[in-house]
This record gives structure tokens, sequence and C-alpha cells, in this order.
């Protein structure tokens, strides 16, 4: 824990077939640190399962949140990625977090999220080998790590490597 990261507000996207240990480890170490955790999705409210049948609500609907309200934003990776990257204010969300230089963590598949955002030109990333050709088409410079920081970016490739990628979190949000 880090007594920096107190008082901290994180957005976490969520919706169906979220990977389990990608959204939960770091909503509770976040929490555990003293940061305000806000699940956001399609809606508000919105009851469902990650893809080992995990249950999760979402605290809040995308389209009533701002990147100004928050410090950093958490993209989890499995299939929901794929599915909420078609929203587009999950897009300027996650385009306007970037330009205000504050936090944008992606996990395993959670990279297509800030891939379809547009952000990821010049920016060197991890991710799951499974989404590589995406990160490198999109201009990020991809590499084979446990997690990679650059700048307000903390990236990392699969659930193994959560330890690492929230120590890359705290190091960015303080």
């Amino acid at each position: 824990m880090t007594q920096t990261a107190s008082k901290k507000r994180v957005m976490i996207f969520a919706g169906a077939d979220y990977e389990d240990l990608e959204l939960w480890y770091p909503k509770l170490r976040l929490e555990e640190a003293g940061c305000d955790v806000v699940l956001a999705g399609a809606a508000a409210g919105e009851a469902f399962q990650g893809k080992h049948g995990y249950p999760c609500r979402t605290d809040a609907c995308v389209d009533e949140l701002s990147a100004a309200d928050f410090d950093g934003l958490v993209c989890p990776g499995g299939w929901m990625p794929d599915k909420l990257r078609r929203h587009e204010k999950v897009l300027s969300l996650t385009r306007d977090f970037h330009e205000a230089g504050k936090l944008v963590a992606a996990i395993c598949h959670g990279g297509w999220i800030p891939i379809s955002a547009d952000i990821y030109e010049g920016v060197r990333v991890t991710g799951s080998p499974g989404i590589k050709d995406d990160l490198v088409n999109a201009g990020a410079a991809w590499e084979d790590a446990s997690v990679v920081v650059d700048r307000h970016f903390v990236s990392s490739r699969r659930p193994d490597d959560l330890p690492d990628f929230m120590k890359g979190i705290f190091e960015v949000i303080g």
C-alpha cells in the first residue's frame, strides 16, 4: 500500500466476459490503498459475470462520467474490451485520460481499448501476445515484459503479471 494513493479516484471499465482477476485484483488493491474506485460500463447497475463466472455490477454508466473527475483509468482484459471499445464514449473517455496525462493502464486484451482510442502511437507497451500485432499496427512498440511503464501508460500481459501491473499503477498515480 502507498499513502500517496489515498484519496485518488480511479475508473475501471467493466462489462460481460471481463477477465475476473484483471478487474478484481486492481479494484481491491486500489481500494486497499485508499482509492475511490468506480466500475464503469455501458449502463449503471448492470450485473454480469466474468469469463470464469465471478459476478460484478457496474457503479456508473460511461455516458455520465468525465475523465476530469478521475486520476486514472484501468482497462482489464477478457472479451469485454472488444465489446466496450465499440462504444464511442469509452473511446472518448480513454482519449481524455491520455490528453490530460492521467494514468491509462491496460492488461492482457485490455489494450484493445487504447488501440481503438488511437492513443498508442509511439508508446512502449506490452499486452497479451494474442494482440501483439494489433498493438504494433496501432504504432506501439511492443515489449515482452511483465509490466511496461511509459509516462502515464502502464501495461501488462496476463493475470500472472498483476503484482507488477499494480506496482506500475502505483508508480504513476503516486
